[in-house]
């Protein structure tokens, strides 16, 4: 499947970065998200709607149209008909939650009440019609500091022609303007934000090694939804239907599933995301899932394994030998591959230590992982990918389709491919680094080219190289890819360069200064002999 030529965006982050600055002040940077994003929803809503009402009106005026008429109560009937709008899965919306009521009361003295109750009536109009989106929107203007003048500006900032639907309507304005936020919202928010934030390139990387071009595709950690909206993305882009796909998700912090929802409501996609601890509260014991895409938090310790259920029919064997209390990250694996389908494939972000660890629990897992021929793929990833934490990582693709039976991809249970893109160096900014589509075109393709039926692979030193599981074996089932590759694997901390050097001034002008201080005494003591 070919992809479809990708049209030009409106460009409109001078205008995004304005709105969030109407916030200062009032609201901890961390916090912007939580009021911006729901304007943003019930705008696109109101959007929908009014975009659906204006094309129900130009048919009723179209002599060549089927609802054509002139009798007015007629056409009032069409243009208030629930089912005119839930047909093209849009939602009639109040006149006190709509766009255009908040913007005609933006320099009113009580806006900040106007716009929680708008948040109420949206919240119940949705809840008719789908209970799951019930308390997607919570009141949240009127306690906070900001001031009528503040929401009213950002109201009027929000407006902007450029960031409107209606006016862009090939562009996808809103669910751009969602990603620009939780982008910047994560580099603002520090480490906490690597709760639900992965960064485009990372996710796009994922996506197309992996292609769901159809089937149901899962999240265990599913933050704000990014890896889904990622997967409507690829298959837009190479001409798929999104009624191909089915969404099921995971996410343990409320407010942030609230941001999920949001963030697939206004894709048009269906969904099923639930609230709930994955590792202990497997709120889909008996799906199968044809893909899995997911980044999970690295490194969780004391995470309760002793929880568990003795006979957790995710658990590759016993669980005092599969399991440990230091990490969940191999419990993640066990996770993910029990919700595999027969056929399917799964895509995961996971710590670099995790390719290496000697604890018993994680070794243990990976073992049986290797042996068992359930690792298809390791790709290591450059530094300083990650707004939100230092640590290393890498992508583990693991897939219950490589016995070659399906006609499409070739039999390799007895290989695992490793690729090493820490050399791809793309900075964006100074401590952060992004992936180009010209890096994410080689990397997916090598992976292709190495699965595929029909097509040509072959090992590159120092990126690629398909390794016999008899290979892997003979390093102590260490998958780290330089060890397979040919590049010399530097022991990596995990702290980055700059923070290394911020620690080292401060260390040193520590020992200065008590140096200063030992010369005074020494000074001191002279002068009194």
């Amino acid at each position: 499947m070919s992809k479809t030529p990708i049209k030009a965006d409106v460009n409109f982050e001078q205008e995004l970065w304005k709105a969030a600055n109407e916030l200062r002040g009032a609201v901890a940077e961390n916090q912007y998200k939580d009021y911006i994003l729901p304007l943003i929803f019930l705008k696109h809503m109101s959007e929908r709607y009014e975009i659906r009402k204006e094309e129900l009106l130009d048919l009723v005026q179209d002599k060549t149209s089927g609802y054509y008429t002139q009798d007015q109560d007629e056409i009032n009937y069409v243009l208030e008909d629930a089912d005119e709008y839930l047909s093209k899965n849009i939602y009639i919306i109040p006149k006190e939650a709509t766009w255009q009521y908040l913007k005609e009361n933006a320099e009113q003295d009580n806006i900040k009440v106007i716009i929680d109750d708008a948040f109420d009536v949206l919240d119940n109009t949705l809840a008719l019609f789908r209970p799951d989106l019930k308390g997607i929107l919570p009141r949240l203007f009127v306690k906070s500091q900001l001031s009528p003048k503040q929401v009213g500006g950002l109201i009027n900032l929000l407006s902007n022609p450029k960031l409107s639907q209606k006016e862009n309507p090939e562009s996808d304005i809103l669910g751009r303007v969602y990603e620009y936020y939780i982008g910047k919202f994560a580099i603002a928010e520090g480490s906490g934000a690597g709760q639900f934030f992965t960064p485009g390139s990372i996710v796009r990387l994922m996506v197309e090694i992996i292609e769901p071009y159809q089937g149901k595709i899962f999240d265990a950690a599913c933050g704000s939804g990014g890896m889904f909206v990622q997967s409507l993305k690829f298959l837009e882009s190479h001409g798929g239907d999104k009624k191909n796909i089915s969404i099921y998700g995971q996410e343990r912090y409320d407010g942030t599933l609230r941001l999920c929802k949001m963030n697939l409501a206004l894709r048009d996609l269906s969904f099923d995301v639930r609230l709930g601890e994955s590792l202990l509260n497997d709120k889909f014991p008996d799906l199968k899932a044809d893909f899995i895409i997911v980044n999970p938090p690295f490194n969780v310790s004391q995470w309760h394994p002793e929880d568990l259920p003795e006979n957790d029919p995710r658990l590759f064997g016993p669980k005092e030998e599969f399991t440990t209390d230091g990490s969940a990250n191999y419990m993640w694996m066990q996770t993910f591959w029990s919700h595999l389908s027969n056929t399917g494939t799964a895509s995961v972000v996971m710590a670099n230590g995790a390719m290496t660890s000697n604890n018993k629990g994680e070794k243990n897992v990976r073992e049986y992982m290797v042996n068992n021929q359930m690792i298809d793929c390791i790709v290591r990833l450059p530094d300083k990918l990650f707004l939100t934490t230092g640590i290393p990582a890498c992508i583990f693709i693991l897939s219950k389709n490589r016995d070659g039976k399906d006609g499409v991809h070739r039999e390799r249970t007895n290989e695992i491919l490793f690729i090493d893109t820490s050399k791809m160096r793309t900075m964006e900014s100074r401590k952060l680094r992004v992936f180009t589509d010209a890096d994410i075109d080689k990397v997916a393709e090598t992976y292709h080219a190495w699965r595929n039926i029909n097509s040509i692979y072959e090992n590159t030193d120092g990126y690629s190289y398909a390794a016999t599981l008899a290979e892997v074996q003979q390093q102590d089932y260490k998958l780290t890819p330089g060890i397979y590759v040919g590049t010399e694997e530097v022991e990596d901390d995990g702290i980055l360069f700059e923070d290394k050097i911020t620690g080292l001034k401060a260390q040193l002008q520590e020992q200065f200064t008590k140096g200063n201080e030992l010369q005074g005494r020494i000074m001191e003591n002279f002068g009194k002999l």
